[in-house]
C-alpha cells in the first residue's frame, strides 16, 4: 500500500472509510474513539448534519472563483474572526504553514513601512512548532526538522519562561517574536500569564511584532476564541488553522488595526485561500460556536477531561503530569508515551503523542460526557498495563 505515495508519514494500518461524531470507522466496520479529530482539525466530528447539508448545497452551486471576483462568504467570515479574536482584518490561506508565512511577510513589511529594513530576523521558543514550509520551519526550533533544508531564515531561539533571554533576544531588534500560547508538537506546554504579559510588554517597547500561533489551541480549543486571551494579551498577529473550516484546508492571518493595510496589492495572493466552499464550512462552524452551543460543550467536556486527566495521573505512578488547556491536553508518561498509545489504539482509541513523552488528546468540539468517560476507561485500561 502507498507504493506511489511519497514516505513521509507513518500511517496506521487500517482504512477509514467513514465516521460519526466522535467514531471513525474502519473498512471491516471496527469503530474507534476519536480523540485526535484528524490532529486538531474535526471540530464538528464526522458527518455533521449541518456540515453535510451546508456542503452539499454548496458543491451543487459554486466550489471555487479565485480571489479576484466576490463570494457570498468572504466578509461574514471574515467579520465574526475580526470580532472574536478582538483584531481587525484577516487573509484566508489553505493551511496552518500558509498562515504563519503570511504573518512572517506582514512583520518584514511592517518594519519596512516604519523605517527600519534592516529588521528582517525573528525571535521564536524553543520547543515551538509553526509548521514545514521554509518560511515557518525557520521558527520551528527542532533540529531534525531543520537540518536537512538549510539554510533558512535567520532566527533565534529562547527557552519559553525565561524573560530575561527574551528581553536580550528582543533587544538585536527583529522583526517578529512569534510563540504558541500553548505548545502543541512541544508538549502541550502551557505558557505562563506572566510570561505572555511580559512578551506582550517587550515587543511593544521594542517595536517587535508579535505573533501568536494559534493554529493548535485557537479557534477555541482551549476555551476562549484566542488562548492568549486568557492571560489578557491580545497580539498583533493571530494565525488561525486546523478546526476553523471543521476539516477543510484552511488558513487565516487575522491583524491589528495598525497592520491591517500593510500587504498592498499585489503583495500577497493564494489562488485556493478563502474560496467559498472552505468558507461555507467555517461559517457553519462559527455559527455553532455563537450559537449552537458548541462553546459551552467545549468547556464543560474540558472540564469532565481534565478531572479525568488529574486522577489517572495520580493513580499511577507512570504517569508524571497532565498537561495543557481545554480540549487540548495529555499526560506526561516518560519513556512510554508510543506504547501507551499503541495500547489505546488497540482498545479502540485514536491519540498520538507530542514533545517529551506526552500521550496527546485533542478531540472534537461535540464530544459527549459519555465520549469522555469512555476514552478515560480505556485510557485507565492502558496505563494498567504499562510500566
Amino acid at each position: 500500500m502507498d507504493e506511489h505515495v511519497v514516505p513521509t508519514y507513518k500511517r496506521a494500518e487500517p482504512v477509514f472509510v467513514s465516521g460519526r461524531g466522535a467514531t471513525l470507522i474502519d473498512e471491516e466496520g471496527r469503530e474507534y474513539l476519536d480523540f485526535l479529530s484528524g490532529i486538531g482539525v474535526t471540530a464538528l466530528g464526522h458527518a455533521h448534519p449541518r456540515l453535510v447539508a451546508a456542503l452539499t448545497d454548496q458543491v451543487g452551486k459554486l466550489t471555487h472563483v479565485s480571489n479576484l471576483l466576490r463570494h457570498p462568504f468572504t466578509e461574514d467570515v471574515a467579520a465574526r474572526i475580526a470580532r472574536l479574536s478582538g483584531l481587525q482584518a484577516v487573509f484566508f490561506s489553505n493551511s496552518g504553514s500558509e498562515a504563519n508565512e503570511t504573518a512572517l511577510k506582514i512583520a518584514r513589511k511592517a518594519q519596512q513601512l516604519r523605517g527600519a529594513p534592516e529588521r528582517t530576523a525573528f525571535v521564536a521558543l524553543e520547543g515551538g512548532f509553526h509548521g514545514r514550509t521554509t518560511g515557518a520551519l525557520a521558527i520551528t526550533s527542532t533540529a531534525k526538522y531543520r537540518a536537512p533544508f538549510g539554510p533558512l531564515l535567520e532566527a533565534t531561539f529562547v527557552a519559553p519562561e525565561d524573560v530575561d533571554a527574551l528581553a536580550a533576544a528582543l533587544a538585536t531588534k527583529p522583526a517578529a517574536l512569534i510563540l504558541e500560547p500553548v505548545q502543541g508538537e512541544g508538549g502541550l506546554r502551557v505558557l505562563s500569564r506572566a510570561y505572555l504579559a511580559a512578551a506582550r510588554e517587550l515587543c511593544t517597547a521594542t517595536g517587535t511584532v508579535l505573533v501568536h500561533d494559534e493554529i493548535q489551541c485557537g479557534a477555541f480549543r482551549t476555551g476562549t476564541f484566542l488562548a492568549g486571551e486568557q492571560a489578557g494579551v491580545v497580539p498583533d498577529v493571530a494565525t488561525l488553522a486546523k478546526p476553523i473550516a471543521a476539516g477543510l484546508p484552511m488558513g487565516v492571518t487575522v491583524v491589528s488595526a495598525e497592520l491591517a493595510d500593510t500587504l498592498a496589492p499585489g503583495d500577497h495572493g493564494s489562488t485556493f485561500g478563502g474560496g467559498p466552499l472552505a468558507l461555507r464550512a467555517a461559517l457553519v462552524f462559527l455559527e455553532e460556536l455563537e450559537e449552537g452551543g458548541l462553546a459551552a460543550n467545549v468547556r464543560a467536556r474540558a472540564a469532565d477531561l481534565t478531572a479525568g486527566l488529574d486522577g489517572l495521573a495520580a493513580e499511577f505512578d507512570v504517569v508524571d503530569e497532565r498537561r495543557g488547556l481545554g480540549l487540548m491536553q495529555g499526560l506526561r508518561v516518560p519513556g512510554h508515551s508510543a506504547a501507551v498509545k499503541d495500547a489505546l489504539f488497540e482498545r479502540g482509541l485514536i491519540a498520538c503523542t507530542a514533545g517529551d513523552d506526552v500521550v496527546r488528546f485533542l478531540p472534537p468540539f461535540i464530544i459527549t460526557a459519555e465520549d469522555v468517560e469512555r476514552g478515560l476507561g480505556l485510557l485507565h485500561d492502558a496505563l494498567a498495563t504499562t510500566g
